[in-house]
């Protein structure tokens, strides 16, 4: 096969999925570790730099053990041409793996991060898995038709992957008996979400069960056969939602038709759209798989990534009682936020004592433990300004407002709130400022910064150099090592 052909596959391919799950989770970067043939060597194709901090863990798996090279050997000399089997993940902590074996390309193994704010990694290995898939059939086929055709396939794969990990869990409990038919479902779920009622968006919940399991509900109210109303009729569902929403009610689908509404135990096995307004989350038995808003699906659980301001109050002079009862104390005011879309300042004064910022003063600072106090402070942050709040786990002010000296950094796109934070931390060092937008974006500040930026690592440009063999790239890996401090993976 032309080098040239198999390096234009595996960058259209990873390309798509950087792109996809960007859309889908946020900022994500692919690697991919290959061997084409049992005999041959492992490669590495790792632009962004992914797997920088796992060289010893790679090592390991790979060139320290060759277990990995004897498992698929029989598998290479028995597929079909194109055919992939999946290949389990390998069990390292912030990253989403998983690969395949074919006849076309021996092994592959496809990485990705692991957001902290994910719902379920379930549609994500699905994902993964359909890459390599696709790069194997890319591969065999050897026609730059499929290679620029699969680029589109993964690159909008985020539906399907949702489909496909709500199947095989529904075959785990069903076999292949299941009869609930997952797309129109998902169909029917963005359907509704962007249906408004009298100008209200959705609440409630639908729950979806296999026709066999219908019966074994305690029904509330039940439709006569010729007046169930289908699922596809999204302008109807959204109506009936109103009959359940703020309750324990729940309107009953069998995926295709409204067949009641129901309440108390349901099975086990169940699909569950909960409509929150604007937003809303898709479960399987429970357990959430992603969420919805603005018409399509996402992988994020919507709680405040707040991982920077955890790792600031680790290095904080505070007290460790202190320190966990404040980040909750932060984390519940920007999840109010985030969940009423109105934007948020918080100012975290950690020095000995609360310094002076302009504002609303109180006559006594609010204790933030006491939960009456806190929710009364969730109000107060939607007053133009910001809350000061101290070490001391108490509310020293409200619609404070916040100066200082034109920094670097400074971003016009992000208005007032954002700017007036990055120059008021620049100007006091004991203080981080939490900025929550009205459209849910969180940043953390600190001595000027914003750490919640994310990453911008440029576009990707093709190469048609060979991706370096594992063995290359761990020995660049040493070289740098030798000459600055060694990178550690958080």
């Amino acid at each position: 096969m032309d080098i040239s052909y198999k390096l234009q596959s595996i960058f259209h391919i990873h390309e798509a999925l950087s792109e996809g799950l960007t859309h889908f989770s946020g900022p994500s970067r692919a690697a991919l570790i290959y061997a084409e043939k049992p005999e041959g060597p492992l490669r590495l194709y790792d632009p962004q730099r992914l797997l920088d901090g796992w060289e010893p863990l790679i090592e390991k798996i790979y060139i320290k053990s060759e277990a990995w090279r004897r498992c698929g050997s029989g598998i290479f000399l028995s597929g079909l041409p194109g055919q992939t089997l999946p290949e389990k993940g390998l069990d390292l902590a912030g990253l989403v793996s998983r690969g395949g074996r074919a006849t076309s390309m021996f092994y592959q193994m496809w990485f990705t991060e692991e957001h902290s704010t994910l719902c379920s990694t379930g549609p994500i290995e699905r994902w993964l898995e359909h890459a390599a898939c696709l790069l194997a059939h890319d591969w065999a086929n050897e026609q730059w038709f499929y290679t620029r055709n699969s680029y589109y396939v993964i690159r909008e794969y985020a539906r399907h992957a949702i489909r496909d990990y709500i199947q095989d869990r529904l075959d785990v409990k069903f076999g292949l008996n299941s009869r609930i038919e997952v797309y129109p479902i998902l169909d029917a779920v963005l359907g509704i979400s962007k249906t408004r009622e009298e100008g209200a968006w959705p609440r409630g919940i639908v729950v979806f069960i296999d026709p066999a399991l219908i019966e074994s509900l305690h029904y509330m109210v039940r439709f006569p056969h010729p007046e169930k109303l289908r699922l596809s009729n999204y302008k109807h569902v959204r109506k009936l939602l109103v009959a359940v929403e703020h309750s324990d009610r729940k309107l009953v689908s069998d995926g295709q038709k409204i067949v009641g509404v129901a309440r108390g135990v349901l099975p086990e096995c169940r699909l569950t759209a909960d409509f929150r307004g604007g937003h809303g989350f898709l479960r399987i038995s429970g357990t959430a798989v992603c969420s919805f808003s603005d018409g399509r699906f996402h992988s994020t659980n919507r709680k405040p990534k707040l991982v920077h301001l955890e790792e600031l109050f680790l290095e904080a002079p505070v007290l460790d009682s202190r320190r966990h009862a404040l980040f909750k104390i932060v984390s519940s005011i920007v999840e109010r936020a985030g969940e009423q879309r109105h934007g948020a300042t918080l100012v975290i004064d950690l020095g000995p004592a609360p310094i002076s910022i302009s504002g609303q003063r109180l006559e006594a600072p609010i204790d933030l433990c006491d939960e009456s106090m806190l929710d009364l402070a969730k109000s107060l942050s939607k007053v133009d300004g910001a809350l000061h709040m101290g070490a001391d786990l108490r509310l020293h002010g409200f619609a404070c407002l916040l100066d200082g000296k034109s920094i670097e950094g400074e971003n016009r796109a992000r208005g007032a709130r954002f700017n007036s934070a990055l120059r008021f931390s620049a100007a006091h060092e004991n203080v981080i400022v939490v900025v929550v937008s009205s459209d849910r974006p969180v940043s953390v500040i600190h001595k000027g910064i914003d750490l919640s930026a994310g990453p911008d690592w440029g576009p990707l440009s093709q190469s048609r150099v060979q991706p370096p063999t594992l063995d290359e790239w761990l020995a660049r890996s040493c070289e740098a090592d030798r000459s600055m401090p060694a990178v550690v993976h958080p």
